[in-house]
Order: structure tokens, then C-alpha cells, then sequence
């Protein structure tokens, strides 16, 4: 149960529309459903203001469509699933119950069930910005996040440093400046945090990629340059972590 779903059952108890003893009882339904390989959180969103996201990376197809389909009979309104791999996607829209409504990009690996994204009703203003176009899959995981989580998103994509004029043209300079929170994602040396939080006067959340050479060791030389970036504002998620970015992003941009 989500707050708003919440609230309207108190108000449907103040008005007599619905009895007491109706009311504890849909409140008495346990806050997580035990399905012996997964315990899925169905009180997250009441709890958190989020609903539980579902990691489908390591699940069998199967797994990821059981659990999705628990969380939407329970009052879930729609059910993220990242890392989702196209066998798992297949298999979803092959097996799903007619009535549930799914989407999949393959690009960033992110499958939506149930109710789909609005990007116009989204509010506030987060921008994504992505060093070069080999960031993008990691950018659009944060991005669609984001986005499900009912935030308006901008993206600026290839503004890294190597043609940092790109970033500071007037069109991407009046997005940075009027953002609520930004994301730089950036593979290679990670320098794009740094320049985005000396021009940015919001939070800079910043995601280190696996993109790179050898030397940049799967991302590690990104996270390093980040986590000792000499700009103020500036906070670090894990490699290639677009979700734990995007979460975070919602979570400043709707205080």
C-alpha cells in the first residue's frame, strides 16, 4: 500500500464509506509476501515513499516474472525490473497475464510492468549528463528510474571533457543551472563529476562507467577520480549503478 492509497482508506473510514474492521484488516496484510525463493517488500512505498524495485540480474525468468506479478496483485502500480536480460524479457511477455502491460529496452536492460511511464507528469527537474554515448545504457537506467519514481528528466548526452565546449553551450549550461539535482555519468578518467560540480550550484550525483582501457581497470579509475573530486557537492554511487543514481536523484529532487 502505498501513502496515497493509505490515506484514502482513512478517509473512506472517516466518511462511513468503509468499517473499521475493514480497514485493519487490509492493513493487517502482511508488509512483505513470502514465496519461498524471494520475499518481495509490498510496504516499501508506504514506507519508503518508493516501491520495491526488482534486480533481475542473477533471477531465472521465471523468478522475475512471479515476482512482478506478486507486487501488481498486491496494489503495486508498476514494477521496475533492471538488469533484466532479453531471454528474461522474452519470456515475460510470453507468459505474463494478458491484462499486464510491459515494456523493455534492451539498451539499459530495464523492463516495465504494469502502469508506464508519464515523462510529462514527471515534476521538478532532473538532469542526466553522460560523458561520451558508450555512458548511455548506464545514463537511460538512471533516467528511466527516475522517471518511474514521477520526476521530470533532461538529458544531456556527450558533453564529456573532451569537447567540453559541448557542456558549456548555452542550451546545456541553462539546464545545469536550473536543475534540482544532476547526475554526471562518465567512464575513462571520471573528469565530468569535477567540471559539473564547479558550475552546478544543486547536488551532483556522480556514476563512474566500465567504459575505458585497460589502465581504467573496469571503472575503478573513474571511481577513484570521482571519490577525489575537488568540487564541493559532489557524492559518489557504485560502478555502472544508473538505479542507485537515479533512487537518489527522486529522493532530493521531490524534498
Amino acid at each position: 500500500m502505498e501513502e496515497k492509497e493509505l490515506l484514502e482508506l482513512l478517509e473512506a473510514v472517516k466518511k462511513g464509506e468503509t468499517n473499521v474492521q475493514d480497514a485493519v484488516l487490509k492493513l493487517r496484510q502482511a508488509p512483505f509476501e513470502d514465496m519461498g525463493f524471494a520475499r518481495p517488500d509490498t510496504h516499501r512505498g508506504l514506507r519508503q515513499g518508493a516501491a520495491e524495485v526488482i534486480f533481475g540480474q542473477g533471477k531465472t525468468p521465471e523468478q522475475n516474472l512471479m515476482i512482478a506479478e506478486k507486487l501488481l496483485e498486491k496494489g503495486q502500480k508498476s514494477v521496475l525490473i533492471t538488469r533484466m536480460s532479453q531471454e528474461a524479457a522474452n519470456y515475460f511477455t510470453d507468459n505474463k497475464k494478458k491484462e499486464i502491460e510491459f515494456t523493455y529496452d534492451s539498451y539499459c536492460k530495464i523492463g516495465i510492468a504494469g502502469e508506464q511511464i508519464d515523462p510529462e507528469k514527471g515534476v521538478g527537474k532532473i538532469v542526466i549528463a553522460t560523458g561520451g554515448t558508450s555512458d548511455i545504457p548506464v545514463a537511460e537506467e538512471a533516467g528511466k528510474t527516475a522517471e518511474i519514481m514521477g520526476n521530470k528528466v533532461v538529458r544531456l548526452y556527450d558533453v564529456g571533457v573532451a569537447g567540453i565546449h559541448r557542456l558549456l553551450e548555452k542550451h546545456a549550461m541553462d539546464e545545469i543551472m536550473s536543475a534540482n539535482v544532476i547526475i554526471a555519468i562518465a567512464g575513462m578518467e571520471g573528469a565530468l563529476a569535477s567540471v559539473v560540480g564547479g558550475l552546478a550550484d544543486c547536488p551532483v550525483i556522480a556514476v563512474p562507467t566500465s567504459v575505458g582501457y585497460g589502465a581504467s581497470f573496469g571503472g575503478l579509475s573513474a571511481l577513484l577520480s570521482m571519490l577525489n573530486s575537488c568540487a564541493s557537492g559532489v557524492s559518489v554511487v557504485n560502478i555502472d549503478n544508473g538505479f542507485g543514481a537515479g533512487y537518489l536523484a527522486s529522493m532530493i529532487n521531490k524534498k
